[in-house]
């Protein structure tokens, strides 16, 4: 099983990216696939996260209303749409897998781990 994470960069302030996580190994239909994200000296934080198997989403109360995860399982791929970037959403992004009926809120329970992808977002 391998996840590959995408699509980081250098924005500016109110800018957008979309992070892709695409998958291989994997039955997305059978796992939830979140994103993490960690800043230095910081604790890695789940920010969103989507369940293969009913398409059931979560966001984090500090990216809701700006992120939007999505799904296409005939690419094996998730995607994480962000918009409106604050210098705060600065950080290392992982998107990693977990079994649909996992506890999706430990990141100590997840099974599998993308590399990470930077986003900073500086003016």
């Amino acid at each position: 099983v391998q996840l590959q994470a995408s699509g980081g960069g250098l924005v500016q302030p109110g800018g957008s990216l979309r992070l892709s996580c695409t998958t291989s190994g994997l039955t997305l239909d059978d796992n939830i696939i979140s994103w993490f994200r960690q800043a230095p000296d910081k604790e890695r934080e789940r920010v969103s996260g989507i369940s293969g198997t009913d398409g059931t989403t979560y966001y984090a109360d500090s990216v809701k209303g700006r992120f939007t995860i999505s799904i296409d399982n005939a690419k094996n791929t998730v995607y994480l749409q962000m918009n409106s970037l604050k210098p705060e959403d600065t950080a290392v992004y992982y998107c990693a897998a977990i079994e649909s009926d996992g506890d999706d809120e430990d990141p100590l329970e997840y099974d599998y781990w993308g590399q990470g992808t930077q986003v900073t977002v500086s003016s």
